[in-house]
């Protein structure tokens, strides 16, 4: 994928620019810090599986990365985060309110660039994710500090939240390469999965990684309050005394007691049942491809289901 990535990425560079100072120099810290770049992919690997020849796809695909962008920015503001990708985040370099500024700008921009496609069906795409998104993130600060929330709830939190923007990046693709309304919703399909197994391997590996690895700090979540499953799992399997420690820690963000509890969701199993989650998830998002026809991204996309279960990253 290197050539179109370089393409991207060259969009991404040109779009970024503003006669505000301030507003490159954020845009530029964020979006060139590294990064998977998963959901640019997604866009460019659907649009080629299905044949689309243009160069649309470049565009969208750097769309949605500014879209991404600009929720991670707003994501460290709300959660307090300091560390992301291995160095400082957005709002601990600059404040928090050039980082907010900044992804709406970010957002802005990434409209003006959809509209570009001139496709309608483009923008109810990508004009419903942001919606979903915002919903996600809203439901996500609703359970802050509440263990008593179910895995119903929690997984609620991913669809919108995490995995939409998946889905969207992979249903771009298929209509830009004018797929049927059956095979964009198998596109659409492959990335909700997709994205619902990467964020469960992130919530375990902020009780099974090192902040090192990560390019993020341990325990972010637990000190955020946010009941992930392994914690949601690891109470329902412990003891009386670990799941009133689990529950208190959740309630009151006690980062001090994460040692405890990782030793906690290890003994009861809670990260092999997290993991064995994801794994179902990425196995529906290899069905989803089944209809699809045999080529090298076809392939890429498989790829992608067993590196979302594996990593450690």
């Amino acid at each position: 994928m290197q050539a179109d990535m370089q393409c991207v990425d060259a969009v991404i560079r040109e779009r970024l620019s503003s006669d505000v100072a301030l507003v490159e120099q954020i845009g530029h810290y964020i979006v060139t810090a590294g990064g998977k770049r998963i959901r640019p992919r997604l866009v460019v690997l659907f649009a080629k599986a299905l044949g689309y020849t243009g160069t649309h796809h470049h565009t969208l695909a750097a769309t949605v990365e500014f879209i991404h962008t600009a929720t991670l920015l707003h994501d460290d503001v709300v959660d307090e985060s300091s560390l992301r990708r291995g160095r400082a985040t957005a709002n601990a370099m600059f404040g928090n309110a050039a980082s907010v500024l900044v992804g709406d700008f970010l957002y802005s921009r990434a409209f003006q660039m959809m509209v570009t496609v001139d496709r309608m069906r483009v923008l109810d795409v990508l004009a419903d994710a942001t919606n979903v998104i915002a919903e996600g993130e809203v439901l996500q600060l609703m359970n802050m500090h509440d263990p008593d929330i179910s895995i119903d709830d929690y997984l609620r939190v991913i669809r919108y939240k995490t995995a939409k923007l998946f889905e969207a990046s992979a249903r771009l693709g298929a209509v830009l390469a004018d797929a049927s309304p059956e095979v964009e919703e198998r596109c659409a399909g492959y990335g909700r999965a997709l994205g619902t197994a990467f964020q469960l391997i992130d919530d375990l590996l902020d009780y099974e990684g090192n902040t090192e690895a990560l390019g993020k700090n341990v325990g972010d979540d637990l000190r955020e309050g946010k009941p992930t499953l392994p914690l949601l799992v690891a109470m329902a399997r412990g003891t009386e005394e670990e799941r009133q420690l689990i529950r208190h820690a959740i309630e009151h963000g006690e980062e001090a007691r994460l040692p405890d509890i990782i030793s906690i969701v290890r003994r009861t199993g809670a990260l092999d049942a997290t993991r064995e989650a994801a794994r179902k998830e990425a196995a529906v998002a290899a069905e989803c491809l089944s209809s699809l026809p045999d080529s090298e991204s076809r392939k890429a996309l498989l790829e992608f289901c067993a590196r979302s279960v594996g990593r450690s990253s």
